[in-house]
């Protein structure tokens, strides 16, 4: 699939400044899965998702959640970085978005968790904002879809943390998995 892409000219973003295609990484075998928006300076530099300071944070997220990073897999809407991190744009999404439901395919995960308003207005195919999508589940291609705030907006607004956390528990509850008990209880 990554090779389908090739060094992708399918929209405006690769003469744009783009340095790289940024795919997705972690486990073929999932049963997690992350979908943010599109990489940022970052991941546009090292060619892997989520690795700047909203990476970080997610990174974390998962590891309360009990799990490792590389147990789960971590995509993007859009595989290549709009200029100045600008929404991606309509003809955008219609080029990335046919290797996003490949990639959805192959990993075949049980839960896919919508990082913010831009991917789960796209996995949902709705234009509701994300307080109101946040903290339900919907379906997704035979996986429980939640969505919930994107890392970049927590890190600014840090208050909504407690309701990202209620959606991973849901999250976990949907892959039959408890929180892990702290260390010594």
């Amino acid at each position: 699939m990554r090779e389908d892409l090739g060094d992708c000219t399918r929209c405006k973003l690769h003469t744009q400044g783009r340095r790289q295609i940024v795919f997705g990484v972690g486990s073929p075998d999932a049963e997690l899965m992350f979908v943010g928006e599109a990489p940022g300076a970052d991941e546009d530099v090292q060619g892997i998702p989520f690795v700047g300071r909203a990476g970080q944070l997610l990174t974390k997220m998962i590891e309360a959640m009990g799990l490792r990073r590389d147990e789960v897999y971590i995509a993007n809407v859009i595989k290549c970085r709009p200029p100045g991190n600008r929404n991606p744009e309509p003809d955008e999404i219609a080029s990335c978005e046919p290797f996003l439901i490949r990639q959805i395919a192959a990993i075949n995960p049980k839960v896919i968790v919508a990082l913010g308003a831009f991917a789960a207005k796209t996995l949902t195919k709705t234009d509701a904002p994300i307080s109101r999508l946040r903290g339900r589940a919907f379906e997704y291609a035979g996986a429980t879809l939640i969505p919930t705030f994107h890392p970049s907006f927590l890190l600014r607004s840090p208050g909504y943390k407690r309701e990202a956390w209620e959606d991973l528990k849901k999250a976990l509850a949907a892959l039959g998995r408890e929180l892990p008990r702290p260390a010594g209880s």
